[in-house]
């Protein structure tokens, strides 16, 4: 199977063409891109405006029980309501993309409501004892020092979208899933081993550059910067456990 899998790969006519693999992971990372900027920008204002004021913090709660849904069924029930109403590809990049923002807002929204409530009380009082205004709190303060916390909920959202991204194939998008999906309809399970290995290949490549820009983003002598951006893996990864411990998933829910 390893043997069929690399020979699949490694044939030139698969990764041309409007079936191809280039044509698949293009369509793919537009899906997803979608999605992110879509839940960034429903997520990062109300996330900084809940942790800046202290309102409105059920939200966050009811985001995450929101997560409780089965993402499949969700993707369904959407085609079923929009599709028929929606021409073109439409009919399935509407219903995908809603599930997808609706799966990205959750450790955005989290991750950026956090960053927010742990800023240092004693920073903001300073920078409001200098005759800073409230936006001007928000932005030159808390928003820097929330970024440790903001950028782990980024890098778990664009994980989970890209992941999710692949069962959009069952209602008829393209994308990498196409490949996995096709694969096991037509029996070619080379080609579905290679769907399923390109999409675990972009996932481990998105974590390295989007902890890259994190490193980049986050000055080292932030407080709590560390334990975002540190120097060892741990360091990371305990950032990322604050943000989906903020973020739970019930049993058949989102993932």
């Amino acid at each position: 199977m390893i043997g069929s899998l690399f020979s699949w790969l490694a044939d030139p006519a698969h990764w041309s063409g409007p079936d191809g693999v280039l044509n698949r992971l293009f369509e793919h990372l537009w899906y997803s891109i979608l999605a992110m900027v879509l839940a960034l920008l429903v997520a990062l204002p109300l996330g900084l405006y809940i942790g800046h004021t202290g309102r409105l913090r059920w939200l966050v709660t009811a985001t995450n029980a929101a997560r409780a849904v089965p993402t499949l069924g969700l993707l369904f029930a959407f085609a079923l309501w929009l599709g028929p109403s929606l021409k073109g590809d439409l009919a399935f990049l509407v219903p995908a993309t809603i599930v997808l923002v609706l799966l990205a807002v959750p450790p955005l929204l989290a991750g950026t409501y956090a960053g927010v409530e742990a800023v240092d009380p004693a920073a903001r009082d300073a920078a409001r004892g200098v005759g800073m205004t409230g936006w001007q709190v928000l932005r030159q303060v808390e928003l820097p020092c929330a970024l440790p916390l903001l950028m782990s909920g980024v890098r778990t959202a664009s994980l989970q979208v890209v992941a999710t991204a692949t069962i959009a194939a069952f209602i008829g998008l393209g994308g990498l899933g196409r490949l996995l999906v096709d694969g096991i309809a037509f029996g070619d399970y080379p080609q579905a081993a290679a769907g399923a290995l390109l999409v675990a290949v972009l996932a481990v490549l998105l974590e390295g550059l989007l902890a890259l820009l994190q490193r980049r983003l986050v000055s080292p002598g932030l407080g709590g910067a560390r334990r975002a951006v540190g120097g060892s893996r741990n360091d990371d990864d305990a950032a990322t456990a604050e943000v989906n411990a903020r973020t739970p998933v019930g049993p058949g829910g989102m993932t």
